[in-house]
């Protein structure tokens, strides 16, 4: 239908859908078996401040740690979740995103972190390589854009990051780990008696 200007009108089913975006991802985070958060990333000023962040993850444990179900509308945001031993990983996006592409994103998130917890997806596991679970959401959502949805390419950008550091710009837990890994069988032992020279 042409307009007086020679335009195509609208018609009113047009008006209702939003436009399309690549930002579809408002948030990722991952809860303890309490509530409490351990990884959260924002991507918008739904929630502008820590108090209304950790309020909405309160409230959305509440309303998911007894529930069945994978996805849930809460405060106009999608949310599909999954849990697992002691934690709870969240992706949320808009009222009116797809939510395959919100679980597809979570299966990447969970996959991730599965492979690099060698399958062992348990607070304490994630606690000890908490960079590299940082990393690895920053591999998959980066702004809100989704950045990757395959597992395997995810683990292996990390890997490739974690690699190759200099030992002053590795965390805590990364020379931790250096030097578990190092030192030799007999020092973690504590075989070495003082006054006998070995």
């Amino acid at each position: 239908m042409l307009g007086k200007q020679g335009h195509v009108a609208r018609s009113n089913m047009d008006a209702s859908f939003p436009e399309p975006s690549l930002y579809t991802i408002k948030a990722v985070a991952i809860l303890d078996n309490d509530g409490e958060r351990i990884i959260a990333k924002y991507f918008d000023d739904t929630f502008p401040t820590p108090k209304e962040q950790r309020a909405f993850e309160k409230n959305l444990f509440n309303k998911t740690h007894r529930a069945n179900a994978e996805i849930i509308m809460l405060e106009g945001i999608t949310c599909v979740y999954r849990s697992n031993v002691d934690l709870f990983f969240y992706v949320m996006g808009s009222s009116n995103e797809n939510e395959l592409i919100l679980a597809s994103v979570l299966n990447c998130l969970y996959d991730s972190v599965s492979q690099m917890l060698r399958k062992n997806v348990e607070k304490r596991a994630l606690m000890d390589n908490l960079d590299g679970v940082f990393l690895a959401v920053d591999e998959i959502v980066d702004g809100g854009i989704i950045l990757e949805a395959d597992p395997n390419a995810v683990v292996q950008r990390v890997a490739l990051r974690t690699e190759d550091v200099p030992l002053t710009e590795q965390t805590v837990a990364q020379v931790r780990k250096l030097i578990k890994d190092t030192t030799p069988g007999w020092l973690k032992k504590g075989s070495v008696r003082e006054g006998n020279g070995q």
